[in-house]
């Protein structure tokens, strides 16, 4: 099959292995892959009947990092929350079987123009033909606040979201926010608390919901890692059958 953009493969395989023998840099690999996979979902959903080979029954994985992973650092440290295991977090879900979709962008303060790019890739592959069942779209930390405005600009009942360590953040959030989709806020009880719930009091769009609570004892860092804990619950999600709660 002629793949656009000449993606090799529509899984990362082969990257991965070039990344255990080490002889390209994580920063390149991951920015080539990503340009890649968007570069491909464009170019099939523009084809008219090329869309058809598009990997339509494939699970789709966003996962957007938190503030201090960046493009020059991704495998950061926090004094407090120790490494930032970005790469093992997207390896933990390529395993499960996802397509996985991931960039360290470049550090900022505006949430955005980012939430903005991811969003128009989201709708790239709603058009392509991808069912918003299969599509997840993953924030921790910073990245959730980004992945809380994808929700508000695609506006799918549809997608599913899921927002790790995002309670705490500013009331002013609110006023950008007004989430779509099938939505899954996972807290930590050692982290910085926050309410949740003031997020879907107003919310226009939600299908499922739920607030999952974990006990790790790692505050803020249990994000840092693919823990069982969150990981397994973002893939549970990612599977659910959520029409039939509707």
């Amino acid at each position: 099959m002629k793949r656009a953009c000449g993606l090799p493969d529509r899984r990362t395989n082969a990257i991965t292995r070039l990344l255990k023998i080490g002889k390209v840099s994580v920063v390149q690999l991951l920015t080539v892959l990503l340009v890649a996979v968007m570069c491909f979902v464009e170019g099939m959903a523009q084809q008219g009947s090329g869309v058809q080979k598009l990997e339509r029954d494939e699970r789709y994985l966003f996962y957007i990092s938190g503030y201090i992973v960046t493009a020059e650092n991704t495998r950061p440290t926090s004094p407090k929350f120790g490494v930032y295991e970005y790469k093992k977090i997207l390896e933990a879900f390529e395993q499960r079987g996802f397509i996985v979709i991931s960039e360290a962008r470049t550090q900022s303060q505006e949430i955005e123009p980012y939430a903005k790019k991811v969003a128009a890739h989201v709708r790239q592959l709603l058009e392509a033909g991808v069912p918003p069942q299969n599509i997840t779209i993953v924030g921790a930390s910073q990245g959730a606040w980004m992945a809380m405005l994808v929700s508000t600009y695609v506006a799918n009942r549809d997608l599913n979201f899921v927002f790790l360590g995002a309670c705490a953040a500013e009331d002013g959030l609110l006023n950008l926010v007004d989430l779509y989709g099938n939505v899954l806020f996972i807290s930590e009880r050692t982290d910085k608390r926050g309410s949740c719930e003031r997020f879907r009091e107003d919310a226009k769009g939600v299908g499922n919901y739920k607030n999952l609570e974990l006990n790790t004892g790692q505050k803020h860092g249990f994000l840092y890692r693919p823990l069982n804990e969150w990981v397994e619950s973002v893939v549970q999600w990612a599977h659910a059958n959520h029409s039939a709660g509707r």
